[in-house]
């Protein structure tokens, strides 16, 4: 027998709460109890999106918000400026390309964070651009951008947004949608909500909503006008998923009874340990720039491929992890610890990475890295 554990970078674990609450019976999407249900939900999303937006509530992946951020704000012939640091980066310029925008691309180096000034300077070269698309957390490279500073940057210029991409950030740390100014703020079920894949949320300023007045753009089953007219009655535009409605709404009391702070400090004390255990390990980090709390990305060491590491975690050991996209295949692999997830997640985690890389021949010193994680998150530390 071999037990399987679930640390990808999505989707995440799901709690036996949250399992459980999902298997009830299925309620009628247009029944008294579902609008309950739904206004519920929806005023509790607003606490972890930290706004008082509306935070619409789609049946989609991430990427389903993502084309609707891009469809919903933009017409064809409109320019904006997308941050191309890694996968989701360049998705945003492939969106917005389907979409009939004309991109402005601001290149960042795979595994470094953006240099606000790149994108202010951007924007002072060409003031017609009218969004600026960007990844809180870059799940490719496992690098953060500065999105506060980036709101300081766009939230003066009337005619221009900010969207962030904070599938792999909200509830992992801190995002001040309304202090900071943030105007469209993606995020997605299956990662630090704790749900299997199949919802999305997008939370929308006032300045938004008046761009998406005016954009030419079609849209249909995206169509965030038509979602907002039916969610501030409780309703949807279109069916819902129902069942995964009901697991978020447990994931949600999960949340508040544990606390924003309380969450954040978590996951970020997670990510300081397994980072201090892959140093400790004698192993090098990927990101240059600033680390998302999200995930640990590890750089393969000389003559390992880290898809063998990868592969050899899920097959030898049932741990299933991620390896590096495009160019970095091979040379990378990607540990989460958002979510669901505890101190000992974090420390079998670096253990099975020692036997791996001792399994596939590299001089590791089993336990070091392990020694370290559990220094910093034994009882009473951090």
């Amino acid at each position: 027998m071999m037990k399987r554990y679930l640390l990808a970078p999505g989707p995440t674990q799901v709690p036996p709460e949250v399992l459980l609450a999902m298997a009830a019976p299925v309620l009628h999407h247009r029944a008294p109890e579902f609008a309950e249900l739904f206004g519920q939900v929806r005023n509790d999303l607003k606490w972890v999106f930290q706004t008082q937006n509306e935070v619409l509530i789609l049946a989609s992946s991430g990427t389903g918000a993502m084309e609707g951020a891009v469809a919903n704000f933009l017409s064809p012939g409109d320019k904006a400026l997308v941050v191309n640091g890694g996968k989701f980066g360049e998705r945003w310029g492939k969106i917005c390309q389907t979409f009939g925008i004309k991109v402005v691309e601001l290149r960042v180096e795979w595994g470094h964070s953006v240099d606000p000034q790149a994108v202010a300077e951007a924007l002072r070269q060409d003031p017609t651009i009218k969004a600026v698309y960007v990844q809180a957390s870059e799940t490719s490279t496992g690098a953060a951008h500065d999105v506060k500073t980036l709101a300081e940057i766009v939230r003066p210029r009337d005619e221009t947004i900010l969207v962030v991409d904070a599938i792999t950030a909200l509830g992992v740390f801190d995002i001040q949608t309304d202090a900071w100014g943030l105007d469209v703020v993606v995020a997605g079920s299956q990662k630090a909500f704790m749900l299997p894949p199949g919802l999305a949320f997008v939370s929308v300023s006032p300045k938004a909503w008046r761009l998406a007045e005016r954009a030419k753009n079609s849209a249909f089953y995206f169509n965030f006008i038509k979602e907002r007219d039916a969610q501030v009655n409780n309703q949807t535009a279109y069916t819902p998923a129902v069942s995964m409605i009901l697991g978020l709404k447990e994931v949600l009391r999960m949340m508040k009874a544990e606390g924003l702070k309380a969450m954040f400090g978590r996951q970020s004390r997670l990510a300081y340990a397994l980072r201090e255990a892959v140093r400790a390990a004698g192993l090098e980090l990927f990101p240059k720039g600033v680390p998302s709390d999200a995930l640990t990305v590890i750089t393969a060491p000389p003559g390992i491929d880290g898809q063998a590491v990868y592969k050899q975690l899920r097959v030898q050991y049932g741990i299933t992890a991620a390896g590096g996209q495009d160019h970095l295949r091979g040379k990378i692999f990607r540990l989460s610890h958002m979510g669901y997830v505890d101190r000992f997640d974090v420390i079998m985690a670096m253990a099975a990475v020692e036997m791996v890389l001792k399994d596939l021949g590299h001089p590791v010193a089993l336990g070091q890295g392990v020694a370290r994680a559990q220094e910093l998150l034994r009882a009473g530390q951090g």
